[in-house]
């Protein structure tokens, strides 16, 4: 029987042509099949497969003789050992499920015989391990994962417009097998849109999602003779043509086996491949095109999956999801948000991201407007946590943040000019993220002061969700917070609370809140119980309440000069003398000095001289300045000296040098030099520019050339401009009162 095999074999062959014969032989004299019955079919099945490769004319009959080698076995005798299972050749057997190699003989009911040249088959897994559509995970699969919450890893699916489409694309390729393409730009949804096809369709069909580069020509060899129908899952199927990939030939033979390929691709790659050889298996797919934008009826859906689920990431795509379609906010958050997050190292950009990082916490006080550049810049300074910021520069921190991503966000979104946002979806995922520090408390400071200087903002709004803000910190333990605190309700004019709050912190060694609440004691006129307050802060550097203690300190400093003069003091009276000279009483430090003076009190003798000289009269005055010089007062003796007389020339020079580097008031100074010399056309420029520089007697000096000039309009234009910088003299002409 089994020589009689050989016989029918050799015959087989021989009139398949002279040459396959010839090959027919040398196969047979290789050597003898090995003594293990496994191992000898399997020395069958490869010689007999590649001779197959040359007799296709001789497929039919000797099918019968594949079907019978379990007989040939008995011809077996040692040999060399077989190819390794899993060999670059090893093929899955259509007839008893084990491994061949070379050529795989199939039935197919169109053709008859196909015969497939196998690559990496054997590494192809059994069908019966492919789970089946309901148990894929989507996220292994291709679908990127959004951000992280408790329970499933993705949100609900939302049904999309071309849903219908795809069903019945799918519908038509498992009745007659072949290709389904769903075909879309990036982060348009593709994968979890045909992922969720699939499970809608019928029950129990099983999937096999290959790794890119996986060799496909073994799938017709494996799904041979098995009545399941199996679905393919290819995303991003560039990934998956070229050698050993989806190609016609390979897709026919799986349409025969009413298998069903479906598949994802990118716009561009599509039109690349389309222009490649290995791109023809494309004219025969079934294509569905995805927007990435969603449709108004789509983003209807979403509200409504959002409201029903209450998945916050739903919820957020819905609030602030944009031109960019819900998928791709979806999918885009968790990658923008660790882009940014990392950016804060040295040696990345950490200048970068402080400044979208003022952004979103300005956000987070409520500010989500437009907000301009300026301010970020400012508040981007403040992050102390922020390390290594002096490596880069505002410029290239500037570029970094309002760079593209993925062709389509950026992490500054640009509102109108130079005002800017932090990006929606960086801002509706700050709430989940616990890593992020919560807003400092000088950032709600800039966010008050804008709140309160813009009308786009409610400040009491503002104002609520800072105290909320502040109260936690507190309770946390920053003294900071507790200053804040005061500075808030300082702000809604609550007194009582705010001093509450500053008197905390300043028992907690808080200087700032000591000087407010100093301030607000000699507000109050408790000027002693002020003082103590006053020089801690002082102490610290607090300016304002330095002058604020000066002030006071001179305020008893005069009342004891007085009562020291009264009870007879010549040095009490010369002090008093000066502090009121000081003020510009000059004729109540004249009578001061007067009574130093009559009690033969010296030290009195420069002052005197001052007051003659402001009262114009230089001859006492210089009595009194030569007696302070023979004395040792040299400041006295400066007096004395013959004026220099300047020329006009020599004072435009003295003033114009600071006045073009915008120092001081000399701006306006020269300008009042000019006007007094007859040069008002040389005057206007220097006026203007002290204006520009800030200089409110620049305006009012402008208002003035105006008014003589008889243009009264003109005049009032400045004269409220000057007022607006708080010129008491241009207040005086528009009928205003100084407060």
């Amino acid at each position: 029987m089994d020589e009689e095999l050989v016989k029918r074999a050799a015959s087989v062959l021989a009139a398949a042509g002279a040459n396959t014969a010839k090959v027919w032989g040398r196969q047979l004299h290789l050597g003898s099949p090995p003594p293990e019955p496994q191992e000898a079919e399997r020395w069958w099945q490869d010689r007999l497969g590649d001779l197959l490769a040359d007799a296709p004319v001789a497929a039919a009959e000797l099918r019968e003789l594949v079907d019978q080698l379990p007989a040939l076995t008995a011809l077996a005798e040692p040999a060399e050992p077989p190819t390794p299972a899993g060999s670059p050749t090893a093929v899955h057997n259509i007839v008893s499920g084990g491994t061949t190699h070379g050529p795989v003989i199939q039935a197919n009911a169109i053709s008859g015989i196909t015969i497939t040249h196998s690559g990496f088959a054997g590494t192809l897994p059994s069908p019966e391990s492919w789970p089946t559509a309901a148990d894929l995970d989507p996220i292994a699969l291709g679908v990127r994962p959004t951000h992280r919450i408790p329970g499933p890893p993705l949100p609900p699916y939302v049904l999309r417009d071309r849903d219908q489409e795809l069903d019945a694309a799918l519908g038509q390729a498992r009745a007659d097998g072949g290709l389904v393409l769903l075909l879309g730009e990036p982060f348009a949804g593709k994968s979890r849109t045909a992922l969720a096809a699939l499970v809608r369709g019928p029950a129990g069909r099983r999937v096999f999602a290959p790794p890119r580069g996986t060799d496909l020509r073994g799938l017709p060899a494996l799904l041979q003779g098995r009545p399941e129908r199996y679905l393919i899952w290819l995303d991003d199927l560039d990934e998956h043509l070229g050698e050993g990939g989806l190609e016609p030939r390979l897709l026919a033979q799986l349409a025969a086996l009413k298998a069903v390929v479906v598949a994802t691709m990118r716009e561009d790659a599509y039109d690349a491949c389309r222009a490649q050889p290995g791109g023809r298996v494309l004219d025969l797919a079934r294509i569905v095109e995805l927007a990435r934008e969603w449709s108004p009826a789509e983003r209807e859906r979403l509200a409504g999956e959002a409201a029903r689920s209450g998945d916050p990431r739903l919820i957020g795509a819905v609030s602030s999801s944009g031109p960019e379609g819900a998928a791709a906010y979806l999918a885009l958050g968790p990658l923008l948000w660790d882009e940014w997050w990392r950016a804060r190292r040295a040696d990345r950009h950490p200048r970068g991201h402080a400044l979208v990082r003022a952004a979103l916490d300005l956000a987070r006080c409520g500010l989500t407007g437009p907000l301009p550049m300026d301010l970020l810049l400012k508040v981007h300074e403040g992050y102390a946590d922020v390390t290594g910021m002096e490596r880069e520069s505002a410029e290239d921190a500037r570029a970094w943040a309002v760079e593209r991503r993925y062709g389509l966000l950026r992490l500054l979104d640009r509102a109108r000019g130079d005002t800017w946002r932090a990006a929606p979806i960086l801002v509706e995922a700050a709430g989940r993220h616990e890593e992020l520090p919560d807003v400092p408390g000088p950032v709600w400071g800039c966010a008050l002061e804008k709140a309160r200087s813009d009308a786009a903002y409610d400040y009491a709004e503002i104002a609520a969700k800072a105290q909320v803000a502040f109260q936690r910190a507190a309770d946390a333990g920053d003294t900071s917070a507790l200053h804040n605190l005061g500075v808030l309700a300082e702000s809604l004019g609550e007194r009582d609370e705010a001093e509450r709050w500053f008197r905390r912190a300043a028992e907690a060694s808080e200087p700032r809140s000591a000087g407010r609440l100093g301030r607000l004691l000699a507000e109050r006129g408790e000027d002693r119980a002020a003082e103590p307050f006053l020089e801690a802060a002082a102490e610290a550097g607090d300016a304002e309440a330095a002058t604020l203690l000066g002030k006071l300190l001179r305020k008893r400093a005069e009342r004891w000069f007085t009562a020291g003069a009264e009870q007879g003091s010549a040095e009490a009276a010369h002090l008093l003398g000066d502090l009121r000279l000081g003020r510009g009483e000059v004729f109540g430090a004249f009578s001061s000095y007067l009574d130093a003076a009559r009690v033969r009190y010296e030290p009195v003798a420069r002052g005197m001289g001052i007051v003659h000289l402001l009262l114009r009269e230089n001859n006492t005055a210089e009595v009194w300045m030569r007696r302070a010089a023979d004395l040792g007062d040299e400041c006295a003796a400066e007096f004395l000296r013959p004026v220099i007389a300047h020329t006009v020339d020599a004072a435009v020079e003295f003033f114009e040098e600071d006045a073009k580097r915008g120092q001081g008031l000399d701006a306006a100074n020269l300008g009042v030099l000019l006007e007094q010399h007859d040069r008002p056309d040389e005057a206007r420029p220097w006026y203007l520019k002290g204006y520009e520089q800030g200089d409110a007697y620049g305006a009012f000096r402008l208002a003035e050339l105006h008014k003589k000039d008889g243009d009264a309009a003109e005049a009032t234009i400045w004269y409220r401009k000057a007022a607006d910088l708080g010129h008491p003299g241009a207040k005086r002409a528009l009928g205003e009162t100084d407060g």
